[in-house]
């Protein structure tokens, strides 16, 4: 139904339902594909393409399609996510990356609500050598199958975690752990040790290994962690080093500098 008839329902949100049709499988799309996805009507598509591109939220792309414009990508960079977060935590991934040789990631808990949370990944770093995975800055993916999202997962309290485990938990791969009751043990375990891990429950081949910061001010709850092959995977060293990379960027981005 074109939401020209809804009432109540303004530009604004009509413009975020065209922006949120670009995914990482579909970042070019057409007028047409844009018009199936966002069920809006041609004329009221073609209006909101016109804007969003005038204000350079879109971009117009070789073959008649668009792709998300540099304003809106400006307009990020400011978020505290971006300016706080990931500036400051650039170094530290940095020596974790010179330290293990592979990627290091660092993610937020996105969770308007429990039922509905993710891990967002807002720092990458990686190298020629390093193991391939999914993840891209902006990326968003499980809490259960990843390291990072475990070790957010181990921050949250019983209410709470009753609430996320209302939702089922989907597999990622044969490995994955979908069970309450396995996934709990395994969060019982990160909170004794100080970090999480999982073995090929995202990508098969993949072992990751995270720890959660302490609660940052006007910030959401942050982890930071390494994603190595099966074969070179030695959890009690790459948890010492997570555990360490953790405490130091917690202490940075609390430091008296950071409180702007």
């Amino acid at each position: 139904m074109d939401d020209d008839s809804g009432a109540g329902v303004g530009v604004l949100a009509r413009a975020l339902r065209v922006l949120e049709c670009f995914t990482d499988d579909e970042p070019v799309l057409s007028a047409s594909r844009l018009s199936e996805l966002t069920g809006l009507s041609s004329s009221t598509l073609h209006r909101l393409l016109a804007q969003l591109t005038a204000y350079g939220l879109l971009t117009r792309a070789p073959g008649h399609g668009y792709t998300i414009g540099v304003r809106l990508w400006e307009l990020g960079e400011l978020s505290p996510l971006s300016l706080r977060l990931r500036e400051t935590a650039l170094p530290h991934m940095l020596r974790l990356y010179e330290a293990t040789g592979e990627n290091v990631h660092l993610a937020v808990l996105d969770a308007p609500t429990p039922e509905t949370a993710i891990a967002l990944f807002v720092g990458r770093v990686t190298g020629q050598g390093s193991i391939p995975t999914l993840s891209r800055m902006g990326g968003r993916h499980p809490l259960h199958t990843t390291g990072v999202g475990k070790a957010l997962l181990s921050t949250r309290d019983d209410a709470w975690l009753a609430r996320y485990f209302s939702v089922p938990l989907e597999r990622e791969t044969t490995h994955s752990i979908t069970s309450e009751a396995e996934l709990r043990a395994e969060l019982a375990r990160a909170q004794a040790r100080g970090f999480a891990t999982t073995r090929e429950e995202m990508t098969l081949g993949n072992v990751s290994v995270a720890a959660p910061l302490t609660r940052v001010e006007g910030l959401p709850p942050i982890a930071i962690g390494t994603v190595v092959s099966l074969e070179h995977a030695d959890e009690r060293r790459l948890g010492g080093l997570v555990v360490q990379a953790a405490k130091e960027l917690g202490r940075a981005l609390r430091s008296p500098q950071q409180s702007h």
